[in-house]
């Protein structure tokens, strides 16, 4: 089948890998376009964009896949189906119908459950002990059309966002091309998706990332690894922001927020009173600084027993 491959971060520049890898003919590449990033202000292409070029395979960059243009791309590229991952547009009825073979999307959950834009995200932060990967034929609705295959796999205690993010792109990129040659080969399943167990996976917004202590110490632990490295879970101590990178559940009790003990030795450690239990912080990164151990943190005086986060 000739592929035309639309896809923007790193995910989709994983997954492209594979698939070039396997064999299968990627004809062309959508992507974003170019962004300014850095201190620098460098324009930086897409990492899926590295990997096309890498490859010698032709990449684009729409403003729109709504206009002449794109629609004359299509017919000249001319693909028997198209593949999503993490593109970041949403496609057009013009553009989902027009591959023979349609257009089929990896899905970062185990669909029906978490639609939308951060499913490993909420299913860390929710306390799910698995997650997994879909493979889904696209319709106009958000994550909604027929499942193709799925591959399911665990959630361990310590995974944050950036564990499950490189799981999901290596296990879906594999169960991807699997399905790819399955619906080539006229064997690839049709299984409608079950509305009554359909939930949605809402952008991780700033007020997600806060540190509440009240709560449990088992659900703050569960948000900061979701939200871990990116965008970060944070508190605040003695007016600063202060992100917990990594941390542990424990029983300690005490006031919520209130810093029981510290630790200056090796890596180091503080903990803090929950809701319920406490959190025992090992990694940290102070307003206006990089990511250190919570050790460097204690033994730099920023934190000391009887201190209040909040």
């Amino acid at each position: 089948m000739k592929i035309l491959y639309m896809g923007t971060p790193e995910i989709s520049a994983t997954v492209l890998s594979k698939l070039i890898d396997d064999g299968h003919d990627i004809v062309a590449v959508v992507t974003r376009e170019d962004k300014v990033r850095g201190r620098g202000n460098v324009l930086t292409p897409t990492a899926t964009k590295v990997v096309a070029l890498d490859n010698g395979i032709p990449v684009y960059e729409p403003k729109t896949l709504r206009d002449e243009a794109f629609s004359e791309l299509l017919h000249n590229i001319d693909p028997d189906i198209i593949v999503v991952v993490a593109f970041g547009k949403i496609l057009p009825l013009s553009v989902l119908e027009y591959p023979k073979h349609g257009c089929v999307n990896l899905h970062v959950s185990l669909l029906p459950k978490y639609r939308g834009a951060a499913p490993m995200q909420r299913a860390i932060m929710a306390g799910d002990e698995e997650t997994g990967v879909t493979v889904m034929y696209m319709n106009e609705g958000l994550d909604t059309g027929d499942i193709i295959s799925v591959e399911k796999f665990p959630i361990e205690p310590t995974d944050n966002f950036e564990n499950i993010h490189d799981k999901s792109a290596v296990i879906g990129g594999t169960l991807l091309s699997k399905t790819l040659f399955d619906i080539e080969a006229g064997r690839a399943k049709r299984i409608p998706q079950d509305e009554a167990l359909a939930t949605y996976a809402a952008k991780i917004e700033r007020e997600d990332c806060k540190i509440d202590f009240t709560k449990s110490a088992k659900e703050l632990d569960a948000t900061i690894r979701g939200v871990t490295p990116i965008p970060g879970a944070f508190a605040y101590l003695n007016g600063k922001m202060l992100k917990i990178t990594k941390a542990a559940v424990g029983n300690a009790c005490g006031a919520p927020g209130e810093v029981l003990s510290t630790d200056g030795n090796g890596e180091g450690s503080f903990t803090v009173a929950c809701g319920e239990g406490s959190l025992t912080v090992l990694g940290v990164i102070p307003e206006g600084k990089g990511r250190m151990s919570a050790g460097d943190f204690v033994r730099g005086r920023k934190i000391a027993k009887g201190d209040i986060l909040g």
